[in-house]
């Protein structure tokens, strides 16, 4: 492992001390330690003694447009000296405004309302408050229960564990989730010898249509990742999926719930990934990308049938939620920046070609290697399994990476790739370079 410097060394120190890191076994930073990041300069991460890591994973799948991206700071510079935070009950802005409407029309006004949280689970959870509190608002509260794909993940708060099938973040809390309903998963890894991923497709759509035929009655909302199941290992499944779903809620009068935290923004090749599948949700999560991997900043948006169903002169049937930083200035600046680039740059159609040279260097490099199972890619989104028995492989390969230049962090024996989209060829071939040599550390 890199060697730290004495002032790094302190830094390390502090940090083990003091701050108790996410999603991590703390004791494992005796070992292995925390990376001391000063910088950030396009796809580069660099560390306190200058090491460059190119950040292959987007920070946890949130960075856009690369650190400290230009125009973006610009905003975020323009945007401090005008107003940073106002509460959002009773009150409005001109950035949480602009972007409301700037989604909206981005789902062609489908979805026309846009509630605002902070992070991914907390969207989640307005998602399913919404529906249950929808229907019980049309006088059928006993539809209150929620329907998830097998693997799925929507965020550790409890009410989002409820529909989040990955037992290392539910186990220890099922005494404090209230159980969902699990069918499922397209996944298309589980084809049959002759099957494609369409009939693997076609399957889970028919298990899901038994269970709603039996449950709908209590049934408030399914929820999916649309085409990649992520912390489940990058499940990638075909858009028939997500036609039959939306097709099966409108018969069973069951609410879809698309959260594209992870998928949105482009990931998948177009800015909602329900748009491959020719389909609109009753609801959209997003978070992650949404503010460019800059602010926290996550949303709901939905129809206008939902929304009506809150306007009333009660104030117990409206939508009684909030935080203190909800709608936050800043961080509506910063995601009018990125959809700024968005279209100023023609992200999407550039988008194709990046990712048609990322996947095409990815497969040169790994589709023969003996050890690779089920490469896959869908738009800019590519991940592996690895036939490996080592326990430790996780870890063995991302602290290979850092030792060769990458940032690629492993979910088990999956190796993924989800940079930013502002690579240019000489960061591909560093990227797949990096994650072979990674693999070949892993494996020794």
């Amino acid at each position: 492992m890199h060697a730290s410097s004495s002032p790094d060394r302190s830094l390390l120190d502090r940090s083990l001390k003091s701050v108790w890191h996410p999603c991590t076994q703390m004791k494992q930073h005796e070992h292995l330690p925390l990376v001391p990041i000063v910088r950030g300069e396009g796809p580069w991460l660099i560390d306190a003694d200058g090491r460059r890591l190119l950040d292959g994973i987007s920070s946890w799948w949130v960075n856009l447009f690369g650190h400290c991206n230009p125009r973006i700071n610009a905003a975020l510079r323009d945007q401090l000296e005008r107003l940073e935070h106002v509460m959002l009950a009773g009150f409005t802005h001109e950035p949480v405004v602009e972007l409301s409407e700037r989604l909206a029309a981005l789902t062609g006004h489908r979805l026309g309302h846009a509630f605002y949280a902070s992070d991914g689970a907390s969207a989640t959870e307005i998602a399913l408050k919404m529906s249950a509190h929808y229907w019980r608002n049309l006088g059928r509260p006993e539809k209150s229960r929620f329907v998830s794909l097998a693997g799925s993940y929507h965020g550790e708060t409890a009410g989002a564990l409820a529909v989040t099938d990955v037992a290392i973040f539910r186990d220890a809390y099922a005494p404090l989730i209230r159980s969902g309903s699990i069918v499922a998963t397209p996944d298309a890894r589980l084809a049959e010898p002759g099957e494609s991923a369409a009939d693997v497709a076609r399957r889970a759509a028919a298990a899901l249509e038994a269970h709603l035929a039996t449950h709908h009655a209590d049934t408030a909302a399914l929820i999916v990742e649309p085409l990649v199941q992520g912390a489940s290992g990058m499940v990638m499944y075909d858009p028939e999926y997500l036609r039959l779903a939306r097709a099966l809620c409108d018969r069973y009068e069951v609410h879809l719930v698309a959260d594209e935290i992870a998928v949105g923004c482009g990931r998948t090749g177009t800015f909602f990934a329900c748009e491959q599948a020719g389909i609109w949700p009753d609801f959209i999560c997003l978070s992650k990308g949404i503010s460019g991997g800059y602010l926290p900043l996550s949303l709901v948006l939905t129809t206008d049938t939902i929304y009506a169903a809150f306007y009333d002169d009660a104030t117990t049937r409206g939508f009684l939620h909030s935080h203190s930083y909800t709608g936050n200035p800043l961080a509506c600046r910063a995601a009018l920046a990125t959809l700024d680039i968005f279209t100023q740059d023609d992200v999407l159609s550039a988008n194709r070609g990046l990712a048609q040279r990322l996947g095409d260097a990815i497969r040169a490099r790994f589709g023969d290697h003996p050890a690779v199972r089920h490469l896959r890619q869908r738009g800019m989104i590519l991940a592996f399994d690895v036939a490996s028995e080592r326990p430790d492989f996780s870890r063995r390969f991302f602290s290979a990476g850092l030792e060769h230049g990458v940032l690629l962090r492993p979910i088990g024996n999956t190796v993924y790739f989800m940079p930013p989209y502002v690579l240019d060829d000489g960061h591909v071939a560093h990227l797949v370079a990096g994650a072979g040599a990674a693999l070949a550390a892993a494996l020794a």
